[in-house]
């Protein structure tokens, strides 16, 4: 998110997170001195690509960030340091039909989320799915949430494979670049018909 009524807005949608891109190569960087209040229950997650400790805990006072997702090469030692600060933490990996997930096990006793994208130029927001079916791999417990270009179009896949043991730790679906009228501002009317189709039987 980036307009200030455009997160009042989407916000009103009762998401469960909505993100602030806090990397300075994103087009859709957040640059507010604010973020407008929003309900208790919508989670603020600050998204950081290769950042200092000390600007991510910089950002995560001054915003009052509930999460912050590390969408770049962070290493377990970043993330056991931000876990002392009391951070939670949504670690990011980009995946491909070659990815090991056997990578992912250092890092379980410092994370609380991973985050599966796709695997592109871009550390994110690359508008691309991968193939979920590689999350047949995935044998951890650590909850993830599911992204990487999905749209409205992806509507009934994600609800069939939420319901795959594949999919039984995921518990967020990440949208972004395809519910987009322009980089960083996000179309309330196709979000509103997504999420209330993605609850529907």
């Amino acid at each position: 998110m980036k307009y200030s009524e455009n997160i009042e807005a989407i916000a009103e949608l009762q998401p469960d997170y909505l993100g602030f891109i806090f990397w300075e190569n994103s087009k859709r960087r957040f640059d507010s001195e604010e973020i407008p209040q929003l309900d208790s229950k919508i989670k603020k997650v600050g998204v950081f690509v290769d950042a200092k400790i000390n600007e991510i805990i910089a950002r995560k006072n001054q915003f009052d960030l509930d999460l912050i997702q590390l969408h770049g090469s962070e290493s377990v030692a970043i993330c056991e340091e931000l876990q002392e600060q009391n951070i939670k933490i949504i670690k990011a990996f980009s995946i491909n039909n070659q990815f090991d997930f056997s990578k992912l096990k250092q890092y379980i006793p410092y994370v609380d989320y991973f985050l599966f994208d796709t695997k592109g130029k871009l550390p994110g927001g690359n508008g691309i799915t991968f193939d979920w079916k590689i999350l047949e791999n995935y044998s951890y417990e650590i909850p993830y949430f599911l992204s990487g270009g999905i749209g409205s179009t992806e509507l009934e896949a994600v609800k069939q494979f939420i319901k795959t043991k594949a999919g039984k730790n995921c518990v967020a679906i990440d949208v972004n670049s395809r519910f987009e009228l322009k980089s960083g501002y996000k179309n309330e009317n196709k979000l509103r018909k997504f999420k209330k189709s993605l609850y529907e039987n």
